[in-house]
């Protein structure tokens, strides 16, 4: 699970209004839940929808990561039928490539499509002659980013898909068979769509996919991530900032960390998909590293470049853990200086190896999820203690709302433009975000 679940709730995206065939200003909206790469996707979707002439319609992006993912997509499908009886309504994304059947026999639903079928010129045509369900073999899509795209509708960011896929497969997820084998973009393609962004005014670029770190392992000569990171910065020396998403521990190649050690507009964020911190259950969800390994990484980073703040993904509860071994990936929040968790009560997917192992009491998973989460408030704390009296360089999201290089999130009094990076005086904080005044109004004072 390397994949970007943390960040996106499940909720509307921006509306767009097409017309079709005399029903024009009937609204298509895309419903968004899970990823930042669903929600690059989505973009897609509206544009293609558009470009295919849908109308009053939604279209449900859904994500599979956990059942309740997948709980949440279903009810609001049901919730979309009442409040518009006479839309269309599409499924599609993860949940819909994994198990189509169960989203056709939802009488709610109009058209299925699959994760290659979401983005294809065509898609959203009417065929009643292709059937309500559209959704092929996932495993046999080879190409990726044929829909690079130029930035997001309402974001201070703009996010560049350099990978889909993943080749590996832990044993409690099912993401690989929604997207398929890893598959990356080429690297002109993707250096060419940050120029573009660039010229467009976006400060910020944030490279995403499902395993980003194994971008390039199917292109010719396997480039790694680091080379890519570094060619965007040379050839696009107008991008203040260049983000990753989260990425594999297992994976950080050389490259990288030289980018980290010596490229100041490489921001210093890194969202690592951990999962615990017990060796044990590490070898039992098929991890490619084990804690020693998750340390040594984090103090290698830090060696090079000090001010990096470090996230991570952490399952709770996975089969056969003990209380000693949760024991483990506790304190592995402290010992590792996370700043930023993102904490998954164990769910267990149908046809994973790991839905067949003893699992722990849905109680205890529960109960261990708050103690992780306790210990993510508390590392957030400490984090945002040392931010008081800095000043921090922030990326304007929204009106009163920004964010730091290291992820730092930033609310201000004051008025400063969305999308402009701006000097922040850092005064306290609320154990979720730092509270701040931009140095415009200090000096103003």
């Amino acid at each position: 699970m390397s994949q970007d679940v943390q960040e996106l709730d499940p909720g509307h995206a921006a509306g767009a209004t097409f017309g079709d065939d005399g029903a024009a200003g009937q609204a298509v909206d895309v419903i968004t839940f899970g990823c930042r790469l669903n929600a690059y996707e989505s973009e897609i979707i509206r544009k293609q929808a558009a470009a295919d002439g849908l109308s009053d319609a939604v279209v449900f992006n859904t994500c599979a990561v956990t059942g309740e993912a997948v709980r949440q997509a279903r009810q609001a499908i049901r919730k979309a039928r009442r409040e518009r009886p006479g839309a269309k309504l599409i499924v599609t994304g993860c949940a819909a490539q994994i198990d189509p059947a169960a989203f056709a026999a939802m009488p709610e639903v109009d058209l299925v499509l699959g994760n290659a079928e979401k983005t294809a010129a065509g898609s959203y045509v009417r065929a009643p002659e292709l059937g309500r369900v559209r959704v092929n073999d996932i495993m046999s899509v080879r190409e990726t980013a044929g829909h690079l795209i130029d930035g997001l509708k309402d974001r201070a960011r703009a996010y560049v898909e350099v990978q889909n896929g993943c080749d590996h497969r832990c044993t409690f997820c099912i993401i690989p068979f929604g997207r398929g084998n890893s598959r990356s973009a080429a690297a002109g393609e993707v250096v060419a769509q940050v120029k573009r962004l660039a010229a467009q005014g976006y400060r910020e670029v944030v490279l995403t996919g499902v395993d980003v770190t194994s971008w390039g392992t199917d292109l010719p000569g396997q480039p790694t991530l680091g080379q890519l990171v570094g060619r965007i910065l040379k050839l696009v020396p107008e991008l203040p900032r260049l983000r990753l998403s989260s990425i594999d521990a297992a994976e950080i190649d050389p490259d990288l960390m030289v980018c980290l050690a010596r490229e100041p507009r490489l921001m210093p964020y890194l969202h690592l998909s951990l999962q615990a911190g017990d060796d044990m259950i590490l070898k039992r969800m098929k991890r490619r590293h084990n804690r020693a390994d998750a340390l040594k990484l984090i103090a290698e980073v830090r060696a090079v470049r000090p001010d990096t703040a470090f996230g991570a993904d952490l399952i709770a509860g996975f089969p056969t853990e003990t209380e000693a071994m949760f024991e483990n990936t506790l304190s592995l929040v402290e010992e590792a200086g996370l700043s930023f968790l993102h904490v998954f009560p164990y769910s267990a997917r149908p046809g994973t190896p790991a839905a067949r192992m003893p699992a722990v009491k849905g109680s205890e998973i529960k109960a261990r999820a708050a103690r992780l989460r306790a210990a993510g408030a508390a590392a957030l704390a400490r984090h945002l203690d040392r931010q008081v009296g800095r000043v921090l360089m922030g990326l304007v999201e929204r009106d009163g709302a920004a964010r730091a290089d290291d992820f730092t999130e930033i609310t201000f009094e004051g008025e400063a433009p969305v999308g402009e990076i701006i000097a922040f005086e850092v005064s306290g904080h609320d154990g979720r975000r730092a509270h701040a005044r931009t140095r415009a109004m200090e000096a103003a004072e």
